[in-house]
């Protein structure tokens, strides 16, 4: 098992929201924590203790005034750790080996895959072909909705029809090299991991898989570790100590590696 350092940034800062709440009018969200540093000082700090596999998301809608704030820290965060850290947020085929080029050891997509409420093929080939599925990694945030598990896109705003399974993950896994699941009723609440999601990737043995969402003690990380037999990596944003939470990141590190 391993720890996944994340870097969230919206409106140019490094921030830690309730990822339900984004909204693209206005670009507002409810904010948990705002740091007064900026990206690249996380990603020294993740470069310091070699924490690599972190995902850098940029919250912000491409194309607004807002995005090209959240960029700029991007690339200077690429910059400070070549080849540490994934991004997501924005990217495309067209633009994802430019990515790359910067420093990113992968790119994460969601809402170009999930268009429609459909998986958009032609977008995944198109992009694997741009970058090579090694470098790919399918963000699959879900959120339950009439009992079930669908897999939401466009900043968790919007539910397509394809429901999280571990048929879903068989189904994606040839395409890229990592999946980050977001339990998106748990994100940035601190209220606990979400039972039906780890259930769904504890059958899951093939690629690679991180979980985001509620991870509120050291508790939750060692029973994600037994569920999983330490094959699910896990990220921590809120909770985490360098973000305004109670958990130390050096200690989790620590149980991660026990």
């Amino acid at each position: 098992m391993r720890f996944r350092p994340c870097i969230d940034i919206h409106n140019g800062k490094v921030k830690q929201i309730v990822g339900s709440s984004l909204r693209d009018e206005g670009a507002v969200a409810r904010e948990n924590y705002v740091s007064d540093r900026d990206a690249s000082y996380y990603a020294r700090m993740f470069r310091e203790r070699s924490l690599t596999g972190g995902h850098m998301i940029i919250l912000n809608k491409k194309g607004s005034p807002e995005y090209e704030l959240s960029l700029s820290q991007c690339m200077g965060a690429l910059e400070a750790y070549p080849g540490g850290l994934q991004v997501g947020g924005g990217v495309n085929a067209d633009n994802a080996a430019s990515f790359i080029d910067a420093g990113a050891s992968h790119v994460i997509v969601t809402s170009y895959v999930f268009s429609d409420g459909k998986i958009n093929m032609d977008n995944l080939e198109k992009i694997t072909g741009a970058i090579g599925a090694k470098h790919l990694v399918l963000d699959l945030s879900c959120k339950k909705c009439d009992g079930r598990l669908f897999v939401m896109t466009d900043r968790w705003q919007k539910k397509t029809e394809k429901e999280f399974s571990p048929d879903l993950l068989e189904e994606l896994s040839g395409y890229c090299g990592e999946f980050l699941i977001h339990a998106v009723d748990s994100e940035g609440k601190s209220s606990g991991p979400q039972k039906e999601v780890l259930d769904i990737l504890k059958c899951y043995r093939k690629t690679p898989v991180t979980y985001a969402g509620g991870i509120a003690s050291y508790e939750d990380i060692r029973m994600i570790k037994d569920l999983s037999d330490g094959r699910i990596d896990i990220t921590i944003g809120s909770a985490l100590d360098i973000y305004g939470g109670h958990l130390d990141m050096d200690e989790i590190i620590k149980i991660c590696g026990e």
